[in-house]
């Protein structure tokens, strides 16, 4: 254990924690006891904030440990975050601020709220939100993974010999900062950290990907190291490799994989919005102007994301020897950097997996608490009770995740996460679609979901890691139906959901089932504050709402 390295992780941590409480009385009203002020920050985060709010929750601290630790350890489609992460935000650009404005209008908090209000379905609806929460859950894992692996590189977790509460006693106090501050402040919480978070990683990412360099010869050498190491991988695992129980490794997909990166890359960019978390920061936003000016800036965190990814390289060239490649980029800062600046950077990724954690633990519980609580236990709730039932919720989650990370394999844990998009995919045409149009029919939406989950479910169970035949949920590919071509297993479940979308709509149509009634106008969708029926940015010192 490095003292200097522990000590100013410490210290920043230590910094954010009190940012996290400080949060509560930041653009607060005179209380939060209702799902718009602990919820959604007040609705009223302007463009500034929102940025470093959204890219604090998109980015997270298991992206900064996995994009890089995939090219260590020689991933072909390693990269693929990368150009998913250019392709979503057009997307976002052209349905995102549709979303804000009906929400806003109809004071809808969670997506499922939309699709209820849109689509007259409480069944549709409580699909969306057990699926929003399911997907979340192996989420916030992979966040406390993150933070352990920061914890196992520095020294402060024990090793297996030592008593199981010594082993994990860090994480456990990290959890509970982080469920004493979300469960005080909100959505406020993790907004003010962002800053800190943000900062922290462009910082150590600039540097690292100037400085490095300098010292391993420069990104010719680092290339050509890579190249090397994968070769003579290659060469002493041939045989392996050919009967498939190995896989290779390659900077470059070949021809026989462009497809599997493709699919990847389009299929992860079609359902990074749908996760709950992203729209509970979407929704937070003052105006839709708001949204449309951070399609246009988050590309930053992209080309971010593309220096990080290049440090999996940059780990290989420097002889970094890991049996775990997630430890690659950590053990990677601990290896080259004064300690200081190796503090610096891990309390970078530590701090990286609060800002997510919190917004997808406010995030299900928003769900549970508009679309399970209110719908099914307690329909006359009151904004009160409302709050009060989040804030319990956001710990039920948490912990939750926490007994996912002891419990079960690590490797689970990823393998779910995976499973999280195959998952949250299928909400996109109820989701997507229905702020276009009302073509659909509710319960084609909800055959076509059911059939999507059932379908990526199962083929994702059937998928073994390579080398371990009697294994299940190995990885995210599968072959595309009556072909060789290997493809997300989350974009063929959403084909398969569209085509029993639109087959069933158009026999339920030519049958005249009830359709429901359609509680949103043609004009929700085009609101903007300041409009009759839209929300006002909620004044931070007048009192909260009813």
């Amino acid at each position: 254990m490095d003292g200097i390295a522990v000590s100013i992780f410490v210290f920043f941590f230590l910094l954010v924690t009190v940012l996290g409480f400080a949060a509560a009385r930041w653009r607060r009203a005179e209380k939060m006891d209702n799902l718009d002020e602990w919820g959604l920050g007040g609705r009223g985060f302007g463009t500034f904030i929102a940025w470093f709010l959204i890219g604090g929750d998109l980015y997270t601290a298991y992206t900064f440990i996995a994009v890089p630790a995939t090219l260590y350890a020689g991933s072909a489609v390693g990269f693929f975050a990368v150009p998913y992460t250019i392709v979503v935000y057009p997307l976002i650009f052209l349905f995102l601020p549709r979303l804000w404005s009906v929400s806003h209008r109809h004071g809808y908090v969670t997506p499922a709220d939309f699709v209820q209000g849109r689509y007259d379905s409480r069944p549709l609806a409580t699909a969306v939100a057990l699926t929003g929460i399911l997907a979340t859950m192996p989420y916030i894992a992979l966040q406390l993974i993150g933070i352990e692996v920061v914890l196992q590189v520095m020294g402060l977790q024990k090793g297996e010999d030592s008593a199981w509460v010594l082993q994990h006693l860090p994480l456990f106090i990290a959890f509970a900062v982080l469920a004493a501050y979300t469960y005080s402040s909100g959505l406020r919480a993790p907004a003010l950290i962002a800053f800190v978070k943000d900062i922290l990683i462009y910082v150590v990412i600039i540097v690292a990907v100037f400085y490095l360099p300098s010292q391993l010869g420069g990104w010719d050498s680092i290339f050509s190291a890579a190249q090397d190491n994968f070769d003579a991988f290659n060469a002493e695992n041939a045989d392996g490799i050919a009967a498939g129980d190995i896989p290779g490794k390659a900077m470059i997909p070949p021809a026989a994989a462009h497809w599997a990166y493709a699919s990847l890359a389009l299929g992860s960019a079609l359902a990074l919005f749908m996760y709950p978390h992203s729209v509970t920061a979407v929704l937070s936003t003052k105006n839709r102007s708001v949204i449309r000016r951070n399609a246009a800036l988050l590309p930053a965190y992209s080309f971010l994301l593309g220096l990080l990814a290049l440090l999996g390289f940059v780990a290989i060239a420097a002889g970094v020897k890991v049996e775990n490649a997630q430890q690659s980029v950590p053990q990677l800062f601990e290896n080259e950097f004064p300690s200081w600046f190796a503090g610096v950077a891990f309390a970078a990724i530590g701090i990286g997996a609060l800002v997510p954690a919190a917004i997808m633990s406010i995030a299900a519980a928003n769900l549970w608490t508009r679309n399970l609580y209110k719908a099914y236990i307690n329909p006359a709730a009151t904004p009160q009770q409302e709050a009060q039932q989040a804030k319990l919720m956001s710990l039920a989650v948490k912990l939750g995740a926490l007994a996912f990370v002891l419990g079960l394999p690590k490797q689970f844990a990823i393998n779910l996460q995976l499973l999280g998009g195959v998952w949250i995919l299928q909400t996109m045409i109820a989701i997507v679609a229905g702020l276009y149009t009302r073509w659909f029919h509710r319960w084609a939406l909800l055959a076509g979901w059911a059939v999507g989950m059932l379908w990526g479910t199962w083929t994702a169970y059937g998928v073994p890691l390579p080398g371990v035949p009697d294994s299940h949920f190995g990885g995210p590919l599968t072959m595309f139906p009556f072909t060789e071509t290997k493809v997300y297993i989350a974009l063929v479940a959403f084909l398969l959901n569209l085509i029993v979308s639109v087959v069933l709509t158009v026999v339920l149509r030519a049958m005249k089932v009830d359709e429901g009634v359609d509680q949103t106008s043609a004009d929700d969708y085009g609101a903007d504050a300041g409009d009759e029926g839209v929300e006002p940015e909620l004044d931070p010192s007048a009192p909260a709402h009813p």
